[in-house]
């Protein structure tokens, strides 16, 4: 063939091994086969392998980004690989996940990006937030000190237990004509 050989790396340390998530697989399994039981044996040969596939589609879609100068494997190079291994039944479904991929990642970016689209700096944001949170204060402040004038206006400062759920307003407001008959 004229192929040139690649290198093969030593095989990696058990430390030094990735592998699939267990319950994922798992997961998988009982989805594609849910009405068969499957031995731990063989989850643990369906994680081999899936990690040896992983493993060979990577070193080939490696390959074809050096051959093509490139420094970053992209999804092109990835669907090459597919193809040049014989796994060309694959790409269909491998294009229809990377397209659902893009508009995931495009909606997160539109998501993100919600706040640098107000062309506001983060810097005067905050100092917005802060100014709000002053008011904020500065405004529960004014109603406190109103309810406590009230209180004090109406005696009912001192008194033992909580005020009554009715305070009328202060003298001189305008009132209903059959209020004031009720307080005079």
């Amino acid at each position: 063939m004229g192929s040139p050989e690649r290198e093969l790396c030593p095989p990696p340390s058990e430390e030094d091994e990735l592998t699939l998530p267990r319950a994922s697989i798992n997961k998988m399994i009982k989805e594609l086969v849910p009405s068969v039981r499957v031995a731990l044996e063989s989850r643990e040969l369906i994680i081999n392998c899936c990690n040896e596939f992983i493993h060979l589609i990577s070193s080939e879609a490696n390959e074809v980004c050096n051959q093509s100068n490139k420094k970053t494997i992209n999804a092109e190079h990835v669907l090459t690989a597919l193809d040049r291994l014989g796994f060309s039944d694959y790409t269909v479904e491998a294009e229809a996940v990377l397209k659902d991929c893009k508009a995931v990642a495009a909606k997160r970016r539109r998501q993100s990006t919600r706040l640098e689209n107000l062309g506001i700096p983060e810097e005067e944001l905050l100092r917005q937030q802060q100014e709000l949170f002053a008011k904020a204060r500065e405004e529960q402040a004014k109603q406190d000190q109103q309810q406590w004038l009230l209180l004090q206006q109406h005696g009912l400062v001192g008194m033992e237990g909580p005020p009554p759920s009715y305070i009328p307003p202060p003298p001189g407001t305008k009132q209903d004509d059959t209020e004031d008959d009720d307080y005079s």
